[in-house]
C-alpha cells in the first residue's frame, strides 16, 4: 500500500458519514480486494455496570498502536517491524502431541492457532480439547456477530455437548451418579486454551446443568445412545441452539445471568468443528467458516480438498432449501440483497433468535426484561416475517478418512477467506512447512554460473528468510491476509496501515480472523493401513 493509498483511506474516513446508533443494524458498503460486499456493522455499548464481568475480555490491540478514531489530530499508519510482530503474535496458540514410546499414537502431530480482532473486542472464538472419555480431538472457530456473547457462550459448550454424546450408556451412568452423590465427575475434556480465552464463570453452573439434562435425556432413551459421529455432531449442534433458547425464557433471579443469557440468544454464531480420531476425520459446519485439507500429491504437487461449504445466498442448495422449508408465496422475499430476509448473510448460526422465534414470543421475552438498549440487543422485526423460524444451527458433517498425503487441515472464519482463496492457502502452508524442513539453507551452484542465476538464488535466501518469519503458520496466514499486495508478497506499508486502522474505520477494509491448522502424523496414518 503506497502513501498515497494511505492517505486516500484516512481523507476518505473523515470526510464520510459516521453512522451511529445504539444496538441498532446497519449495512455498508466495503471495499474488499476490488469487490463490492455487504457487511453487517453493529454499534458497542457497555454491557455491563463498573466492576461486573465483560463478555469480551480478550486481547485486543494495544492502544498504543491502534487509533481509536480517524477524527484524531496526530494520526500515522506507521509501526515498526516489532510493533507489528507484536500484534499478530498476541494470540498465538500451539501445541504437539506427545507420543509415550509409540503407544496411543495420535494421528494429530500438532496445532497452532491465531486471531486478530478488527471489532474491538473481537466476536470471534476458538476451542481446542482432547475428549477424555471417548477418543479423539476436537478444533472448534466460532464467528459471532452482533456481538461476541453467542460465540463465546458456543465456543465454551459445544465441544461438551459432542463429547457427551459420543459417551456410552455406563460413563453417563457412571458421571449422573456422581453428580448425584456430591463426587468429583470424571473429566469429559482437556481443553487447550491461550491465555487470553475467557469463561463465562458467573453462568458455569447454569450452563453446567443445561448439559446435565441433556446427559439424562440420552439415559432415559429406551436403548444404548449408540449415535454415529456424525449424528453425534448434528444432535449436539441442535441441543445447545435449543438450549440457548429455553434458557433465556426461563426465569432467573440473578440479573446478570438473566443479561448473559439475553445477550447470547439474541446475538449470532456461525460454527465449524472438527472431530479427528485416527484416520476418522469429522467436520461439522453451521454459516460461512470453513474448513480444508492440504493434500501432498504423489507428483509433489499440493492440492486442495475443501471439506465444507458456505452457508449463505450465494449457495443454490441452501437456497433451495429454504424455499422447500417456506410457501411459495416467500420465495422472492427469503432472501433480499443476499441476505437472509435482508439481514444475515449466514443461512445457518446459533442464537439469533430473532429469525426463530414468532413474534409474540421475541415481544414477550423482551417486555420482561431489563433495559434491552442497554445489552445492545438488536430489536427489529424484518419485513415479510411470516413463518419463523427462518433460520437453523442444523450442521452439515463432512466424513473424510485420512490418508498419508493429507498433511494438514486449515479451519478458520471467513474473515481469512475473504482474503485469501482456498489455494492461496494451501499454498502458503505448504511453503512454511517447507521452510521449517529446512535447517541451514545454503547458496547452491549449477554451472555455468551466471548473474540470472545468482539473483534467482539470492531471490529464494530472501524469500525464505521472510517466509521463516513466523513460527506459528496461523500468524503467517493473517500476515499474508492483511499484507498481501497484487503480487503475493507481504507489502510492510500495507500491513502497518491494516493494523492501525482506528477503530472506527477497520471493519470497513477486514472482519475478525480466526485460524486454527492442525497437522497430521502421516506416519500413524501409514502404520494404520499397515495394520488394517
Amino acid at each position: 500500500m503506497s502513501r498515497t493509498v494511505s492517505s486516500w483511506i484516512l481523507s476518505s474516513a473523515r470526510n464520510s458519514i459516521v453512522l451511529q446508533g445504539k444496538g441498532r443494524l446497519y449495512s455498508i458498503c466495503i471495499p474488499n480486494r476490488n469487490k463490492i460486499k455487504w457487511k453487517l456493522l453493529f454499534s458497542k455499548t457497555c454491557l455491563y455496570p463498573a466492576g461486573s464481568c465483560s463478555l469480551d475480555n480478550t486481547f485486543t490491540l494495544k492502544k498504543a498502536f491502534r487509533h481509536t478514531s480517524t477524527e484524531e489530530e496526530q494520526f500515522s499508519f506507521q509501526l515498526s517491524p516489532s510493533q507489528i510482530n507484536d500484534i499478530l503474535r498476541a494470540g498465538e496458540l500451539s501445541h504437539k502431541i506427545l507420543h509415550l514410546n509409540g503407544k496411543n499414537a495420535n494421528s494429530v502431530l500438532r496445532f497452532e492457532s491465531n486471531q486478530l480482532a478488527s471489532n474491538t473486542p473481537t466476536e470471534d472464538r476458538r476451542s481446542a480439547a482432547t475428549c477424555l472419555q471417548t477418543k479423539g480431538m476436537m478444533f472448534g472457530v466460532f464467528d459471532g456477530h452482533a456481538g461476541s456473547a453467542c460465540a463465546q457462550a458456543v465456543s465454551e459448550r459445544l465441544l461438551h455437548y459432542i463429547a457427551v454424546s459420543l459417551m456410552s450408556r455406563q460413563t453417563l451412568e457412571e458421571i449422573e451418579l456422581a453428580v448425584e452423590c456430591m463426587k468429583p465427575v470424571l473429566p469429559i475434556l482437556q481443553w487447550h486454551k491461550h491465555p487470553s480465552d475467557m469463561e463465562y464463570r458467573e453462568i458455569t453452573s447454569q450452563y453446567f446443568e443445561s448439559l446435565r439434562v441433556y446427559w439424562q435425556h440420552l439415559l432415559d432413551l429406551d436403548a444404548e445412545p449408540g449415535f454415529s459421529l456424525e449424528e453425534a455432531m448434528i444432535c449436539a449442534f441442535k441441543r445447545l441452539d435449543s438450549d440457548i433458547s429455553l434458557e433465556v425464557q426461563a426465569p432467573q433471579e440473578n440479573e446478570l445471568m438473566r443479561n448473559i443469557a439475553l445477550q447470547v440468544a439474541f446475538s449470532g454464531a456461525t460454527a465449524c468443528v472438527a472431530h479427528v480420531d485416527g484416520v476418522h476425520l469429522h467436520v461439522a459446519n453451521t454459516g460461512d467458516c470453513r474448513a480444508i485439507l492440504g493434500v501432498l500429491e504423489e507428483d509433489g504437487t499440493w492440492s486442495t480438498l475443501p471439506l465444507t461449504r458456505d452457508h449463505n445466498a450465494f449457495d443454490e442448495s441452501e437456497v433451495r432449501r429454504l424455499k422447500r422449508e417456506h410457501p411459495r408465496s416467500e420465495e422472492k422475499t427469503l432472501f433480499v440483497n443476499d441476505r437472509l430476509l435482508g439481514i444475515l448473510i449466514p443461512s445457518r448460526a446459533f442464537g439469533d433468535v430473532q429469525l426463530k422465534w414468532s413474534k409474540e414470543l421475541q415481544h414477550s421475552v423482551l417486555e420482561n426484561s431489563c433495559d434491552v438498549e442497554a445489552l445492545n440487543i438488536y430489536q427489529y422485526v424484518p419485513p415479510n416475517y411470516h413463518t419463523p423460524p427462518y433460520l437453523t444451527a442444523e450442521p452439515e458433517v463432512t466424513y473424510h478418512k485420512l490418508r498419508s498425503k493429507d498433511k494438514f487441515l486449515v479451519i478458520a472464519s471467513d474473515g481469512l477467506w475473504e482474503m485469501l482463496s482456498n489455494e492461496k492457502v494451501v499454498k502458503l502452508v505448504a511453503g512454511h512447512l517447507a521452510e521449517l524442513n529446512v535447517q541451514k539453507p545454503q547458496l547452491a551452484f549449477e554451472k555455468p554460473v551466471n548473474l540470472g542465476y545468482m539473483h534467482h538464488l539470492l531471490v529464494q535466501r530472501k524469500n525464505r528468510g521472510i517466509a521463516s518469519l513466523d513460527q506459528n503458520i496461523a500468524t503467517h496466514l493473517i500476515r499474508h491476509a492483511i499484507g498481501s499486495n497484487e503480487y503475493g508478497e507481504v507489502d510492510q506499508e500495507k500491513l502497518a496501515a491494516m493494523l492501525t486502522l482506528p477503530e472506527d474505520l477497520a471493519r470497513m477494509y477486514r472482519d475478525d480472523i480466526t485460524v486454527t491448522v492442525v497437522y497430521f502424523n502421516s506416519e500413524t496414518i501409514e502404520n494404520y493401513y499397515r495394520n488394517n
